[in-house]
């Protein structure tokens, strides 16, 4: 069980370099090949009701059309991805930039993105959230700072969620390379959050992965507590799933998931 294609989305507006090492870690331990996309719209500029055209479109064609091949430039230069890659897609847009990527998703098993930048960027990435809702697939969030893409110990961040369940299925490949998986639940019943664990710590078992189990109590915000034992255990990947509350600005997402994404120094491994 593997990801024999990666679709890794680039942000035409600013370097990628953390992203695509880790896509060319994961492309070598998988063998995978590499579909590289990005996706840029123009900045829409209103003066009242009106839509200003003419040379201001012409300059944000120009703007788009530079954001892509720079994308497209640092894609095919970066040397780990050399012998990986297996086609470039530029894709100038009027869309939402997470539906257009989300669709894109199709060709691929797994979904490489970055954290990405505030509201005022998406003409050039996608909106996380909405990608990861959208997608159909697992997506990989890199954090900017960089980080490791061994995944020598990854935790399952568990609620007994549908998110989850598809989550770790969908985290299969990763898990039967990890050196140590844990399997960690925050959790005000501790008794059937065991219970639980139990069950998921079989069901990898028959996989071929041994899993440690690790409940406990939450202390403060969710996210804080999962964090601590990410670092407890020395996590370089922690998995969960994507669930959804109430939406706000296209994100959808639970807090401790949206905190994940965003307060996370490693890589997070999610789906819905």
């Amino acid at each position: 069980m593997t990801y024999p294609t990666l679709l890794v989305h680039l942000d035409g507006g600013r370097r990628n370099a953390a992203l695509l090492d880790v896509a060319a870690t994961l492309a070598d331990r998988h063998d995978a090949a590499v579909i590289g996309i990005a996706a840029c719209r123009p900045v829409p500029f209103a003066m009242g009701d009106d839509y200003l055209g003419g040379d201001y479109a012409v300059i944000e064609r120009e703007i788009v059309a530079d954001e892509l091949a720079r994308a497209k430039t640092e894609f095919e230069a970066h040397h780990g991805l050399a012998r990986h890659v297996l086609e470039w897609r530029s894709i100038p847009t009027l869309s939402n930039i997470a539906h257009v990527v989300a669709r894109q998703a199709r060709a691929a098993d797994l979904v490489i993105t970055s954290a990405g930048p505030g509201f005022a960027d998406l003409a050039t990435h996608a909106d996380t959230g909405d990608l990861i809702l959208r997608a159909g697939r697992p997506v990989l969030v890199v954090p900017d700072s960089g980080a490791t893409a061994t995944f020598s110990t990854i935790m399952v961040a568990w609620t007994d969620t549908r998110e989850c369940r598809r989550a770790i299925s969908d985290a299969l490949p990763m898990l039967r390379l990890a050196g140590r998986v844990v399997i960690a639940e925050v959790a005000i019943d501790v008794l059937d959050a065991r219970a639980a664990i139990d069950d998921v710590a079989g069901w990898l078992a028959r996989h071929g992965i041994a899993a440690d189990k690790i409940v406990s109590r939450p202390k403060r915000l969710s996210t804080d507590t999962l964090t601590a034992l990410a670092d407890e255990v020395g996590a370089d990947l922690v998995v969960a799933g994507a669930y959804g509350h109430s939406r706000i600005r296209e994100w959808a997402f639970g807090g401790v998931t949206r905190d994940l994404l965003l307060r996370d120094r490693r890589c997070t491994l999610l789906s819905h």
